[in-house]
């Protein structure tokens, strides 16, 4: 039996009727604006997955979540991801902003670990001795070099990647390496990349610097257009995976640190503990905190 939990309560008494509560969460940074933003709905109990996904689309952001009881005993929260035209079974930055925006809302217990459930599981996440939040990466659903590696270069402007191989951790990303140089001057095509997109639709691509210090860029196609994440916790996920496949671990030690978002002109910062499971953390900053009619 699943336990009473605050915020999946109806509204109470002279409460609007359809108001719930809502929080917007910069991810991945502790300065407002900087980071990559989830707008967390934190009662969603009841609401139709129509609703879900319109509210999703309206508020335009790569991800939207709705919390929910959970189904498992294990899990202290429930959640469902959407982006403006789908549903994922799980993500990076959501996962985090909905912890937070939960621990901020007073409605998580503040110790130091947490299981959220998602449609891809349960997910363990943690407080690091910084104060940030991680998330343990699930693992992989799949792991299959991408063969037309010609076909990647033109997606890609004509850069090419090093080991690129799609990734299933959620989002199916195609993951690869090249060199910082590379990654800053990369302006992926579109025709290739709708040519990719049969296989997937998202690709994320890093670049070690000499300091060991890891540069992150994710692009995805959304209406037809490639756009590009601010900061992006599953494909840092994927990444981190991609590193140990491709046997750079060891020179990194037990993890590393990565940027991600000056091309969008944010600042995230990802810590990343590399092992048999795989921790993706940051700082997250609640930005709006208040109720929505839906």
């Amino acid at each position: 039996m699943v336990p009473d939990w605050p915020c999946a309560r109806a509204p109470g008494p002279g409460t609007v009727r359809g108001m719930r509560r809502f929080a917007q969460v910069d991810v991945f940074t502790s300065r407002a604006g900087r980071g990559n933003p989830v707008a967390v709905v934190l009662n969603a109990e009841g609401l139709p997955e129509e609703e879900m996904q319109r509210l999703a689309h309206w508020t335009n952001l790569s991800e939207t979540t709705f919390v929910l009881p959970p189904t498992r005993p294990e899990a202290d929260y429930r959640v469902r991801i959407f982006t403006p035209d789908r549903e994922l079974p799980f993500a990076g930055h959501p996962t985090i902003g909905t912890c937070t925006a939960l621990l901020d809302a007073g409605e998580l217990k503040p110790g130091p670990t947490w299981v959220q459930e998602c449609a891809a599981g349960l997910v363990d996440l943690k407080r690091l001795d910084d104060g940030a939040l991680a998330f343990a990466s699930p693992a992989p659903a799949g792991i299959d070099p991408f063969a037309d590696e010609d076909l990647l270069a033109r997606a890609l402007g004509g850069v090419r990647a090093d080991q690129p191989t799609i990734i299933a951790i959620g989002p199916r990303w195609l993951t690869g390496r090249v060199t910082v140089d590379e990654l800053n001057r990369l302006k992926p095509d579109l025709a290739a990349f709708l040519e990719v997109s049969a296989a997937t639709q998202d690709i994320t691509l890093y670049a070690v610097d000499n300091a060991g210090d890891l540069h992150v860029r994710s692009f995805f196609l959304q209406d037809g257009q490639i756009l590009e994440d601010p900061v992006c916790g599953s494909g840092n996920a994927c990444v981190a995976q991609h590193v140990q496949l491709a046997g750079l671990d060891a020179s990194l030690g037990g993890g590393y640190r990565a940027f991600q978002g000056s091309h969008r002109g944010r600042d995230g910062r990802i810590s990343v503990i590399l092992g048999e499971q795989n921790w993706i953390g940051g700082p997250a900053v609640t930005v709006v905190s208040g109720t929505i009619d839906v």
